[in-house]
């Protein structure tokens, strides 16, 4: 069976769409004035900024308050009615991005019974970076009491004949649009579209092909591996939420009461790993508030570090430094690698912050500030994703971001998980 499958979504009916739909909670998280901004733009009118967290306001004394809100707010809108439910499709969307490119998905929801981030894991969808357990639990506080998810999740299937998804928009007529407008703050433009259950049944057998052991085998040159049909592009913490509420759900319930539970699935988006519109750019590091001199020194020491370009390349920026830096004795395949193992451990012992910051411009501004470092990384090729994710396992945390923050998936949908 393939772990992708159609569901009930809930569109908004009869209000502003572009007030409706704001960026994914996990972005600007060192940016208050962008969620203000967000905040002012939205006022009173019903909005996704209404029914999800930003993860700036994660750690805020009053977080347990603003998630009562949250959930006090998804039942008033589901009383209200604002929501026309498709039921058992899904549906094709049209990302226009602010550089003009489109970016075409899949919206249905995945089965958390096929998906595993744990190192190691054989499962059909897996994890490409390092999950960090300790980032589930504030998460999950949203989830476990919500009456709805809205996805910001974006999981990638490795379709490099582009026959799955590109394909769709032959078959699609404009009776079948459900939303169209411009999206907020850079946005860009998206439009979906109802999908027909010939069109759905053409997507699951084309999935259905890229699980046979023998295609997999081929097509990875690999030998005893579990097939990966999915891997996480964005959202990855959103959805091992979603497992761990999931499976805690399981101990209060029966197999049969848990199996047809609507919390057993996540609404997701589908993209071609493949898509032009879909750039791998590089996560940076931000450390705030530590002692800087200690934190070179320390790197140093750490790692064989030089200027020539010899080694894995990184950029170092304070308010006296910007320079190109290498590591002659790496610890991890990858640069990013290599100075997450040293942050975390100097970070053990030593008084700082880290951010995991989308941009060169930004890092550069925050790590120039006095009492901060900022570490920039070049992007990873997206063609080396999933052979890497087969044989290595998952990559450090934040090692790759999909597109600008504006670029990132706006929410949108809606499925009730209660």
């Amino acid at each position: 069976m393939i772990p992708f499958k159609k569901a009930d979504i809930l569109i908004p009916k009869n209000i502003d769409m572009k007030k409706w739909s704001v960026v994914a909670c996990d972005q600007y998280t060192s940016e208050g004035e962008y969620w203000s901004e967000v905040d002012k733009i939205v006022g009173d009118s019903p909005s996704t900024l209404r029914i999800t967290l930003p993860e700036i306001y994660l750690e805020d004394e009053d977080v347990d308050e603003k998630i009562s809100k949250i959930n006090a707010t998804m039942k008033e809108y589901i009383d209200d009615d604002i929501f026309d439910t498709l039921n058992d499709t899904m549906i094709y969307l049209e990302r226009k991005q602010q550089d003009g490119r489109i970016r075409e998905g899949l919206i249905g929801m995945v089965d958390l019974e096929e998906y595993d981030y744990q190192k190691g894991s054989q499962s059909l969808i897996r994890a490409t970076e390092k999950t960090v357990i300790e980032r589930i639990p504030p998460r999950l506080k949203v989830r476990e009491n919500a009456l709805l998810e809205l996805p910001h999740i974006m999981i990638l299937v490795d379709d490099d004949k582009k026959d799955i998804i590109e394909k769709i928009k032959n078959q699609i007529d404009e009776k079948d649009k459900i939303y169209d407008f411009d999206l907020m703050k850079q946005g860009g433009h998206i439009k979906g579209y109802k999908l027909n259950d010939d069109i759905i049944n053409q997507v699951l057998e084309k999935l259905e092909k890229l699980t046979s052991q023998e295609y997999f085998d081929n097509k990875y040159q690999v030998h005893d591996k579990g097939v990966l049909l999915f891997a996480m592009g964005d959202g990855n913490h959103s959805l091992a939420t979603a497992k761990t509420n999931y499976e805690n759900l399981k101990q209060t319930l029966t197999e049969e009461e848990y199996l047809k539970n609507p919390a057993r699935y996540a609404l997701v988006e589908l993209v071609n790993l493949h898509s032009e519109a879909l750039e791998f750019e590089p996560i940076h590091r931000v450390i705030f508030n530590t002692d800087v001199d200690k934190l070179i020194d320390e790197l140093y020491k750490y790692y064989d570090i030089n200027e020539e370009g010899n080694g894995q390349e990184f950029e170092l920026v304070t308010n006296k430094i910007d320079k190109k830096l290498y590591i002659e004795n790496p610890k991890s395949n990858i640069a990013v690698g290599s100075i997450q193992m040293f942050l975390d451990e100097f970070l053990k012992d030593n008084k700082g912050k880290i951010d995991y910051i989308h941009g060169d411009e930004t890092t550069k501004e925050m790590g120039k500030k006095e009492g901060n470092v900022g570490i920039l990384f070049k992007a990873m090729e997206k063609n080396q994703l999933f052979k890497t994710v087969i044989t290595d396992g998952a990559l450090p945390r934040k090692t790759f971001s999909m597109g600008h923050s504006y670029d990132k998936r706006y929410y949108l949908e809606a499925r009730k998980i209660k």
